[in-house]
């Protein structure tokens, strides 16, 4: 390959070296935290490819723990916030349904999985939303090795960027073409959301296992400093901005749709999306569906899409500082729109 694989290539079982001379070390935390599994194991051929192979099993790692600490962190600031006051749906930590405490649902309240859409003599309904899925992954196979052919053609000697990036960002895109030609042509609904999002949510679950499951503890155990440094900084940054940002920047219903994005960045969208369930089970605010539509432009981008995909191939393509420089003043100019527009605008109404 060029000569950018070839600068940072290394043998497959050297785990001794410190993580910190590796610049793409500076994206495990975007990857691990907003990412989570699905996108540190998505990336594997990433990190071999840019020859940080230690990379896979300090993101796993990473991803482990910010999971743990988002459900854990966000269902004590859940009973503390019920206590003092901060919630405007959840008054009492006792408010909290048996069914959320104990992850049972209650026989009254049991709903269908799915529907049968389509008859079993043609073809069963499951078979059938599988194929939904693996056609989206189809087309973004496609979509890659057409970009990939676009660099390679127009200047690979110059850069070397797609040929880093994973399947998964495209597949996603290939998941909104399938959509949108459903939505167009779909007349008579054949594919069911909760099948999809059983599938979906089985397939992570899956994933999170094998992803686990070939952890190796020698990689973590050889970088373990520089990996509780970044677990701590990673979780102590997510709490730091739900607490200190998303009052001053979420006009209304700050701890309800902050919830979402606490969740969230500490893994995956679900996580939020359960502690916005808890803290708003019946759907009172908001929350839930400004949740929805950010991730149309969210999950595409940097929730473990193209961004997240490239942040590593961008580091060692244009360098750490060149990278750091970009990325902060982007952070600051979301901040700065946060607090001085919308932020305004919810101390504009409370006056009033």
């Amino acid at each position: 390959m060029g000569s950018v694989r070839c600068r940072y290539s290394r043998r497959h079982n050297d785990f001794n070296t410190v993580i910190w001379h590796e610049p793409a070390a500076g994206a495990l935390i975007e990857i691990s935290f907003v990412g989570g599994h699905g996108t540190a194991a998505g990336l594997s051929d990433s990190f071999e490819s840019l020859g940080f192979e230690e990379g896979y099993d300090l993101a796993i790692g990473l991803a482990t723990v910010g999971l743990l600490s988002g459900v854990l962190i966000g269902i004590i600031m859940l009973n503390i916030a019920a206590r003092k006051g901060a919630s405007e749906t959840l008054k009492h930590p006792d408010d909290i349904s048996v069914d959320q405490q104990t992850g049972v649902l209650d026989q009254n309240r049991r709903e269908p999985s799915g529907q049968m859409t389509t008859s079993t003599v043609s073809i069963d309904p499951l078979a059938l939303h599988i194929g939904m899925v693996g056609l989206s992954i189809f087309i973004g196979y496609w979509l890659l090795e057409g970009l990939m052919w676009v660099e390679e053609t127009l200047w690979i000697e110059q850069m070397e960027l797609i040929t880093h990036v994973p399947l998964f960002p495209f597949a996603m895109i290939g998941g909104i073409i399938v959509q949108i030609f459903i939505t167009r042509f779909d007349k008579n609904d054949i594919v069911d959301r909760p099948t999809i999002s059983r599938i979906q949510n089985t397939a992570l679950d899956l994933l999170i296992v094998s992803a686990l499951g070939t952890l190796s503890l020698q990689v973590i155990g050889n970088n373990l400093m520089e990996f509780i440094i970044l677990a701590v900084v990673g979780v102590a940054l997510n709490v730091f901005m739900f607490l200190y940002l998303a009052p001053r920047m979420i006009p209304h219903y700050w701890f309800e749709r902050g919830m979402g994005d606490f969740g969230q960045s500490m893994g995956v969208a679900a996580t939020g999306i359960m502690l916005m369930k808890i803290v708003d089970p019946e759907q009172k605010t908001p929350a839930m569906k400004a949740f929805g539509y950010k991730q149309i432009l969210f999950e595409p981008m940097v929730g473990g899409g193209l961004v997240t995909a490239a942040a590593m191939p961008i580091i060692i393509q244009f360098g750490a500082v060149p990278a750091l420089i970009v990325a902060t003043i982007l952070m600051i100019g979301f901040w700065l729109l946060g607090v001085l527009y919308f932020g305004k605008n919810k101390q504009n109404e409370t006056r009033s």
